[in-house]
């Protein structure tokens, strides 16, 4: 079996993009390749991984199996390359949606001062672990569930949800709104790497149509227009004011937790002191937990 990295680029690529052709785009490489390079894998595993058709691409069974796998290869090999690499000049933090809110000048300014000669960088990442996975960041800000094993976390704190909707949306002339106002519209929700799912709502009672986005400013453009309404967190509301969108919080939604991950086994310089700084941004005294 003679498997090569670029092949599981390619697939992860491709299952992430949606098509062949958006795959190739984000890649910064031809369609062909793209496709040599996943039917390269194909051949070299012996299993039909994406069904094809006009349309979409889709994954098979045994592709569904392959794709967890694989991202875990690439992420393992990111994270061999930054530890090689890093020189220990900077702690990046990532994050997918927005970092720590309005907490997130306060969290530089406490850092710089008692780290002058390394600075706090913050970067985005639309992945479910916001870059920790792939090595843009040495940890991550989440608003969700970490499961992986691979990776520490701390609880950060808490935050509220607020709703996102257009600026002429009747609901936006409100200081606040419910959940159940939100369910006669179109939910765009981002099942990747938002903070949203159905099971906010009763069973049968959530929205009756929910728009999937693949991400923050996919989910905003969306909403301005008035072709559909979200939720987030108070973070995404400070970090992401859009004209046409218009945030209410939501005063009978559970709080989101916000945690830091990290590599367990090669944690950054410094950890500790980020966690009690964001800590006392957000107000909150936490044990730490791994």
């Amino acid at each position: 079996m003679d498997l090569e990295l670029r092949q599981l680029r390619a697939f992860v690529a491709v299952v992430d993009a949606g098509t062949f052709t958006d795959a190739a785009a984000a890649l910064g490489l031809s369609q062909a390749a793209v496709s040599r390079s996943v039917a390269g894998l194909e051949a070299a595993l012996g299993v039909r991984l994406l069904a094809r058709t006009t349309r979409q691409v889709r994954l098979t069974a045994a592709g569904t199996q392959a794709l967890a796998r694989a991202r875990a290869v690439l992420d393992e090999v990111a994270h061999l390359r930054r530890a090689v690499e890093r020189a220990h000049t900077e702690l990046r933090v990532g994050y997918a949606w927005a970092a720590m809110g309005k907490h997130t000048r306060r969290v530089q300014r406490a850092w710089a001062a008692a780290h002058p000669a390394v600075p706090l960088v913050f970067v985005q990442s639309n992945t479910p672990n916001a870059g920790l996975g792939d090595g843009r960041a040495d940890v991550a800000v989440i608003r969700r569930a970490v499961e992986d094993p691979r990776f520490g976390t701390a609880l950060l704190g808490v935050e509220t949800r607020c709703a996102a909707v257009a600026t002429d949306n009747a609901l936006a002339r409100r200081r606040s709104v419910r959940l159940e106002d939100l369910t006669r519209y179109t939910m765009a929700i981002d099942a990747r790497t938002g903070t949203t799912t159905l099971d906010l709502w009763p069973p049968g009672g959530g929205p009756a149509t929910v728009r999937r986005t693949g991400g923050v400013d996919e989910w905003l453009t969306l909403i301005a227009a008035g072709q559909a309404v979200g939720l987030t967190s108070e973070a995404t509301a400070n970090q992401n004011p859009r004209p046409g969108v218009a945030y209410r919080r939501v005063r009978d939604a559970p709080p989101i937790h916000v945690w830091l991950a990290w590599w367990r086994d090669d944690p950054p310089a410094g950890l500790d002191d980020l966690i009690a700084l964001i800590r006392t941004a957000y107000g909150h005294s936490l044990d730490s937990g791994a």
